[in-house]
C-alpha cells in the first residue's frame, strides 16, 4: 500500500485483515518445539518468507515481522546473543520482500520481555526500557510501516514499551495489544478498561487484544475495550486452546470456517483490524478475509 499510510486507512474507518500465528505455523513447517521462531529468520529465511506470502495470499493486509522475542534479553538464552540488530533487520527485509507489489503493511512485532518487572520480578524499568529501545530502533531502521507491542499483560511493562518507541519516533503508527488469558483479565489482573485508561493516553494509535483462551472470552474483552476507548482496536484471538493429536502434534479447536463465521461479531463489537493469534493458519485468515469482504459488500 505504497500510496496510503496505515493511519489513513484507520482514519477512513477501513477494516483491515491482519495475519495469523507465526510460531505455531512455523512449527507445523518444521521449526523444532521449544526453539524460538525468530531463529528461522537466519536459519530458514525462505520458510519465514513463504509464511508471509501465504498470509498475504489468504487476504492479509498487515503482516507482522518474525521478531516477537528478538531482543538481547531473550537471545542470551537461545544462542542468538549479539545478533539483535542482524535478526530484526533481516526479519523486516523478509516481510518487505513478501509485501512487495501487493497491498500489505509490514508491522514490527514486539512481544513481552519474558521476565517480570520489579517488584514482582528482578527486571528494572531501566533495563526493560533499554531492551525495547534496542529492538524498536532496529525495526524502525529496517523500515516497518507500524509497530505492534503485543501479548502484554502488565501495565508497567506496556507503558515502558510505548515510552521506548516514542522516545525514538513520535510519528510511527503504534499499537499496544494485551492478552486477556484469564477471561477478561490478564495474568496480572488487568481489565480492558484499565488498559484503555492507562495506555490509551500515552500516544498509541490503536489498542488491541490478542491471544487469550477462547473466542467468546476475547469477544467479551473486545466489547469492554470498545466501551472504554475511542481508539481503533486491533483484534487477533487464538483459534481456541491448544490440544494434542494421536501423533503428539499440537492442534487447535477452532476450524477456519468457525473462526470466519465470527467476523461479523468482531466488527459489530468495534474491531478495526481482525486476524488471529496462536493456531491461526493461512486457511483461518482466508475465511476471516472472505467473511469480512462479504460483510462489507452487504
Amino acid at each position: 500500500m505504497n500510496n496510503n499510510t496505515f493511519l489513513s486507512w484507520l482514519e477512513r474507518g477501513a477494516r483491515l485483515v491482519s495475519d495469523g500465528a507465526t510460531g505455531t505455523n512455523l512449527q507445523k513447517r518444521g521449526l523444532p518445539k521449544g526453539q524460538p521462531s525468530d531463529l528461522w529468520v537466519l536459519d530458514n529465511p525462505e520458510g519465514v518468507l513463504q509464511l508471509h506470502r501465504d498470509f498475504i495470499a489468504a487476504g492479509s493486509n498487515v503482516i507482522l515481522t518474525n521478531t516477537f522475542g528478538a531482543r538481547s534479553l531473550q537471545q542470551k538464552k537461545s544462542g542468538l546473543d549479539g545478533k539483535t540488530r542482524e535478526l530484526n533487520l533481516a526479519a523486516v527485509e523478509l516481510a518487505r520482500r513478501a509485501a512487495e507489489g501487493v497491498d500489505a503493511f509490514v508491522a514490527g512485532s514486539m512481544g513481552p520481555l519474558g521476565e517480570l518487572l520489579q517488584p514482582f520480578g528482578t527486571l528494572s524499568e531501566d533495563d526493560a526500557l533499554a531492551a525495547y529501545r534496542e529492538q524498536a530502533g532496529c525495526l524502525l531502521e529496517g523500515g516497518v510501516d507500524l509497530l505492534v507491542i503485543e501479548t502484554q499483560f502488565d501495565l508497567t511493562e506496556a507503558r515502558v514499551a510505548v515510552q521506548a518507541v516514542r522516545q525514538l519516533d513520535e510519528n510511527i503508527p503504534l499499537i499496544c495489544s494485551f492478552s486477556y488469558d484469564r477471561g477478561t483479565r490478564t495474568m496480572m489482573g488487568v481489565r480492558p478498561k484499565q488498559m484503555a485508561a492507562e495506555i490509551g493516553p500515552l500516544g498509541v494509535n490503536a489498542l488491541g487484544i490478542n491471544c487469550g483462551r477462547s473466542l467468546d472470552e476475547n469477544l467479551q474483552a473486545l466489547r469492554e475495550l470498545r466501551e472504554a476507548t475511542d481508539l481503533p482496536i486491533w483484534f487477533k484471538p487464538n483459534a481456541g486452546l491448544p490440544g494434542t493429536d494421536a501423533a503428539g502434534n499440537t492442534t487447535y479447536s477452532v476450524t477456519p470456517e468457525e473462526m470466519g463465521a465470527r467476523v461479523a461479531e468482531w466488527i459489530e463489537a468495534g474491531a478495526s483490524v481482525v486476524g488471529g493469534c496462536c493456531g491461526t493458519s493461512p486457511e483461518h485468515v482466508q475465511q476471516i478475509a472472505i467473511n469480512l469482504k462479504r460483510l462489507q459488500a452487504a
